[in-house]
């Protein structure tokens, strides 16, 4: 199967040309003027780091104490194999650009990660120390300085802006793929908002080659403007098959001013888990189609709390931006501007709600979600209940009772009731439902007996509904499940 890799490349600027954005353009004749006037700009990036001793003990084979090999060891291997605890120093390299003529350069978080030294190497082989000013691990950039030689102002390039850039534009990038340096590849625009696992993913794909060692470089449209910054390529091999990813300059450049203004990224956050809404659950929230952002639990005394917002509320639209599924939200809050007030428009039991929100800063992710997850003393139940099986969806559900509290670590403030059976091949399985999980509503109602789920279960089936919207938390993380009624 296809691995997606890091790999850098140092893009090469378009020259300008006359036509507008919305007109198609003809291949260049040559590339050779803009590769002139931008290949100045763009630097090879090489770091070296200490790699600890008890990190390579295994890597060099070691004869035994007072063995007749030792002397053969030392002649063959030299110091190193007489002194095995020594430490060793290792290089990588990327790429980068220079976008100030001060000598501030960017590139990718991974191409420095870790570096005791950076190098940066111009294109006149001038080799220039650097020093790390910023670096944001989530969206992988870093903010390098140099010094410029001489004192004199450094060739630079600027940010263009990548939502006009469209699928079927031409990219040029120039980079250091494998050590070799200043190379020039050009292609198209493949595909736009590609996610590849990452939070605020939003890459722009592209067919110009891409290898290692062009991580971090610059990708240019036509205009000579940095639309993107290469980072990872799709490749079982490691070397370019054409699919090439580049973080798109609309997301980089706002993130580039933070760090060199704040020294981090001030992302936004409001405090809610999100989940994208199906085509099963369109008719329980009242809504048209599959859109907007489920909430499937807000943090508690977070900025939605505070603005009135609530489980099971469906965000359409964030500071005037439509959200037209989960994967966009995360990116518009995090863009959004820290301690300032914006709408948030929400579909609450099927009515348009407009609320207002102060956004917050995000921090500790794992601090902000174990405050969902509730702790603490709470209730126990009165009498004892049997377990009852949910025929339609294949589970069978039980009251919580200390017993089950402990048998699946469920915490004395957590509600609901637990999924003690599963049947292979069902509904609920085919949803991920496992034992241990808990079902906290049915149809947006909430349960605390099996006999409360089967009679809301049996109300639906009569009402003549397609399917039952479930919140199911497992381990501590709720989300909305539709299960469809089996016919």
């Amino acid at each position: 199967m296809a691995a997606v890799a890091t790999a850098a490349v140092l893009w090469v600027a378009p020259v300008p040309v006359l036509w507008s954005p919305a007109e198609a353009r003809d291949a260049p004749v040559s590339f050779a003027d803009m590769a002139e006037r931008l290949l100045p700009a763009v630097v090879n990036i090489a770091t070296t780091q200490q790699i600890p001793a008890e990190r390579r003990r295994g890597d060099m084979p070691q004869p035994p104490p007072g063995s007749p090999l030792e002397d053969l060891f030392r002649d063959f291997f030299g110091d190193r194999g007489n002194r095995p605890d020594r430490p060793r120093r290792g290089t990588s390299l990327g790429s980068g650009f220079v976008i100030d003529p001060s000598g501030v350069i960017v590139t990718n978080n991974h191409v420095i990660d870790g570096a005791d030294e950076i190098t940066v190497l111009l294109h006149d082989d001038t080799q220039l120390k650097a020093k790390l000013i910023a670096r944001d691990s989530k969206v992988d950039i870093a903010v390098l300085k140099v010094e410029p030689p001489n004192k004199k102002p450094m060739p630079f390039v600027k940010f263009g802006d990548s939502d006009k850039s469209r699928i079927g534009d031409w990219v040029v990038a120039i980079g250091n793929p494998f050590g070799l340096g200043g190379t020039v590849t050009a292609g198209i625009v493949s595909a736009r908002s590609r996610d590849i696992g990452g939070q605020y993913d939003d890459y722009i794909q592209t067919d110009a080659a891409i290898n290692k060692g062009n991580s971090g470089g610059p990708l240019f449209n036509m205009d000579g403007d940095v639309i993107g910054i290469n980072t990872a390529i799709y490749s079982p091999t490691g070397t370019s098959l054409g699919i090439g990813f580049a973080i798109p300059s609309n997301l980089a450049k706002p993130l580039v001013d933070q760090l060199r203004e704040f020294g981090r990224v001030r992302r936004g956050w409001i405090g809610v888990q999100i989940q994208s809404i199906s085509e099963d659950m369109v008719e329980s929230f009242g809504l048209d189609k599959p859109r907007g952002a489920l909430i499937a639990g807000v943090t508690p005394n977070g900025p939605a709390e505070k603005s009135g917002l609530k489980q099971r509320d469906v965000i359409l639209s964030f500071d005037g931006k439509d959200v037209p599924d989960s994967k966009k939200l995360p990116r518009i809050v995090a863009e959004s501007k820290v301690g300032e007030s914006v709408d948030v428009i929400v579909m609450r039991g099927g009515k348009k709600t407009t609320l207002k929100l102060k956004v917050g800063e995000l921090e500790d992710s794992d601090k902000q979600t174990a405050a969902l997850k509730g702790s603490g003393k709470g209730p126990t139940p009165k009498e004892a209940e049997p377990p009852g099986t949910i025929e339609p969806f294949g589970i069978t559900v039980a009251r919580l009772t200390d017993t089950l509290r402990e048998k699946h670590g469920l915490q004395n403030a957590q509600k609901g009731v637990v999924v003690v059976k599963v049947t292979d091949g069902s509904p609920a399985a085919e949803k991920g439902i496992k034992v241990g999980d808990l079902i906290l509503e049915v149809a947006q109602t909430e349960v605390s007996s099996p006999s409360d789920v089967q009679s809301k279960v049996k109300e639906l089936q009569d009402q003549k509904k397609k399917a039952a919207v479930l919140l199911v938390e497992s381990k501590g993380d709720p989300r909305f499940v539709a299960l469809r009624f089996q016919n």
